[in-house]
């Protein structure tokens, strides 16, 4: 992990996927009320974000790591608790989304991807992340539902499996904490959605930034 200025002592937020897209956006937006680590592959994405949070006075930890590597993310939890014992708010964004196909067509390396990312993951990140919550700390996900759709087979059956799991965590913890909230987000004009539609007129479409002001209060009050 890297820290950049003023780290804490300000409520922690972890943002996985933290440097594209809805991640970017909302580690930067949260970055007003929390110190920020940033968790992703991409360390230029990362950096760009620190950027931003630093010319807004805000602090960052950077954490470039994938999050499919359970003994990478069981150090930087624990790293995590014992800089600052707790934190008040996980938000998980990472994923990956392989290019549409037919069922009988899906690329092995993609449905691996999806599976590895989207779904396996989870059976670490609950775990070592949850232990970090504070009880009354926050855990958000983000619906996108494409189960059962044509063309949608690999992303659909891991994204709607990973929020299975998130709403059986959510039901678990009603009397217990965390909170758990599962969010859903318009459609955005991101890379995962042109991904998806190549063609379609991306001006009709949000931009991250403001769909995380959008969401941003849901997210910390809601």
């Amino acid at each position: 992990m890297t820290d950049h200025p003023g780290s804490a002592p300000r409520p922690i937020a972890l943002v996985t996927g933290a440097s594209r897209g809805l991640g970017f956006a909302l580690a930067e937006a949260l970055a007003d009320t929390h110190h920020i680590v940033a968790v992703a592959r991409t360390v230029g994405g990362l950096e760009e974000l620190d950027d931003r949070i630093q010319a807004k006075g805000g602090s960052a930890t950077l954490a470039p790591m994938d999050i499919t590597k359970a003994d990478a993310m069981a150090q930087l939890c624990r790293s995590v608790h014992e800089r600052w014992g707790q934190i008040a708010l996980w938000v998980h964004t990472a994923i990956h989304a392989g290019p549409l196909t037919p069922a009988h067509h899906i690329d092995a390396k993609d449905w691996d991807r999806s599976v590895s990312i989207n779904l396996a993951a989870m059976g670490h990140l609950v775990p070592y992340i949850g232990a970090l919550l504070a009880r009354d700390g926050r855990a958000i996900f983000f619906e996108d539902d494409h189960a059962g759709e044509k063309f949608y087979g690999h992303y659909g059956t891991t994204k709607s499996a990973q929020i299975a799991l998130a709403r059986s965590w959510q039901a678990e913890t009603v009397s217990t904490g965390p909170n758990v909230r599962i969010l859903a987000p318009h459609p955005m004009a991101t890379a995962v959605r042109a991904r998806f539609h190549p063609g379609e007129d991306r001006g009709a479409l949000a931009s991250p930034a403001d769909e995380a002001a959008r969401l941003v209060p849901d997210i910390l009050n809601g």
